[in-house]
């Protein structure tokens, strides 16, 4: 009774501090609180005058804005980069219309490249007349990429269900249309072939990361099965993959792919740098993605098998239906750190001559123009580069905390 009485007590709603409330309480409660506030204030006040100030001053950004083309497309040919912007307008309408079908992640996703595009819109007002591609002004192209989200927002909101198939099958087709249009296929003409050695920043880091996700996650769903399969040559071969793989840096697997795998091909037959790249990248992926599935599946209770087995499903259907949607929900959190750690590793492809984001900035620090900069121009140009990595990677990450929250993870 005296336990029933205590839970029925109302308790009184806590205020509010207010602002000055909340800063005396937590932050200035005692002398050396106040103290180690006060310094921590003047620390981090000292450290951003002296960032804005030269950020302000510093003579670098003139290099960063000339060479915006560079950033993004590499040595990709001037009169050709509309087909890269015609690429990125059905990237922005398949966002828009995902948005307005299903909202939540794909809107907020939606909201922060449509508002990104329009800031970056601004910047480009600056770029020089003959860095601006020939077909497409850059504003114009960031502006209407912007227009073209809210568009396929307007779409997907009025025709709701009608559009669900239609738009899950563009998604599955972008990527191959994408690389098709970008490659070209032709002699000449309007999708004339380009070659892809003349591939290079934003585009070239994307490909090599989407094509690592895309392709490792199968994979290493794969091995993770195989790793835990009866069957020993399975089993074997599974393990042997992927200690090998998890015991060499990934810059080994990029030189192997580009150095040793030739010998092993019949003469005449060569494979393409950037293919020889992403099949690198995937293969050493899917090891460590592997792994942390396998982990997931460890976690499942055995009486979840058990179950299904007196459900009267089979091993695959136990698998495909009950452990391995329980084992990927709960490590979502670590498959999304091994992407965006995928996504920063694509900058090693410098190495072995592929001109990602990281080559482009080496190569825009080495022109003659910019080494006569008193100081350089490294520390803005890197700058740049890691506010894009930055704005990608940050993407991923709240991407999977919404999904994670859609999914209940670590509730109970």
């Amino acid at each position: 009774m005296a336990t029933q009485a205590t839970e029925n007590v109302v308790r009184p709603p806590r205020q509010s501090l207010g602002l000055v409330g909340w800063l005396r309480a937590n932050l200035f409660n005692t002398w050396w609180n106040g103290l180690i506030t006060l310094l921590m204030l003047w620390l981090v006040g000292q450290v951003l005058f002296n960032f804005v100030a030269w950020a302000i001053t510093a003579p670098g950004w003139v290099a960063v804005i000339t060479n915006m083309r560079l950033f993004f497309v590499g040595r990709y040919p001037a009169e050709l980069v509309w087909r890269v912007e015609l690429g990125v307008w059905l990237v922005a309408l398949l966002l828009g219309l995902s948005a307005g079908i299903w909202r939540g992640l794909s809107l907020a996703l939606a909201v922060a490249f449509g508002a990104l595009f329009l800031v970056v819109a601004g910047f480009a007002l600056f770029l020089p007349a003959g860095e601006q591609p020939k077909l497409i002004p850059t504003p114009l192209f960031l502006i209407g990429t912007t227009a073209l989200i809210g568009v396929g927002y307007a779409l997907g909101s009025r025709l709701g269900a009608r559009l669900r198939w239609p738009v899950i099958i563009a998604w599955l087709l972008a990527y191959p249309l994408l690389v098709l249009l970008i490659r070209g296929f032709s002699a000449e003409g309007v999708l004339t072939l380009v070659d892809t050695n003349l591939w290079g920043g934003l585009m070239l880091t994307l490909l090599l990361a989407v094509t690592g996700i895309v392709c490792s996650f199968p994979l290493g769903v794969l091995l993770a099965l195989g790793r835990r399969s009866s069957l020993p040559i399975i089993k074997w071969f599974c393990v042997c993959y992927i200690e090998l793989i998890r015991g060499v840096p990934l810059v080994t697997v990029l030189f192997m792919a580009q150095i040793m795998l030739p010998l092993f091909l019949p003469q005449g037959v060569s494979v393409d740098n950037l293919v020889r790249a992403m099949v690198a990248i995937t293969l050493f992926s899917a090891a460590y993605l592997a792994e942390n599935v396998r982990g997931g599946l460890q976690a499942i209770p055995r009486g979840q098998e058990e179950a299904a087995r007196a459900l009267g499903l089979n091993p695959v259907q136990t698998t495909l239906f009950i452990t391995l949607p329980q084992a990927l929900r709960a490590v979502i959190p670590v498959l999304v750190g091994q992407f965006i750690s995928l996504f920063k590793d694509t900058s090693l492809v410098t190495i072995v001559g592929l001109s990602d984001l990281v080559g482009m900035s080496q190569s825009i620090i080495a022109q003659p123009a910019w080494t006569q900069v008193s100081g350089g121009v490294w520390r803005e140009t890197f700058l740049f580069v890691a506010v894009i990595f930055w704005i990608f990677c940050f993407t991923m990450s709240r991407a999977s905390q919404q999904i994670e929250r859609n999914l209940n993870v670590g509730k109970f």
